[in-house]
């Protein structure tokens, strides 16, 4: 398996009228989740994002690959 790099998001049963729907209805609730909180409560909880997504990946290789591209240009 590699890393998907292709717009991917979206929510099962419904319907989507432009495809960049998802990836702003993933961005309200992120800022959302982010809402109110200390610098370093926020950390936290991208820390604790990161870990519970690489666990429902579960392919290293992909996580592998995924931190290096995200890592380049840092």
């Amino acid at each position: 398996m590699s890393l998907n790099r292709q717009p991917n998001l979206k929510e099962p049963g419904k319907r989507y009228f432009q495809a960049y729907t998802p990836g702003d209805d993933f961005y309200e609730t992120l800022i959302d989740t982010h809402r109110d909180l200390s610098d370093e409560q926020s950390a936290l909880v991208n820390a604790k994002l990161v870990l519970l997504l690489a666990n429902h990946v579960g392919d290293l290789s992909v996580l592998r690959e995924a931190m290096q591209i995200a890592r380049n240009g840092v």
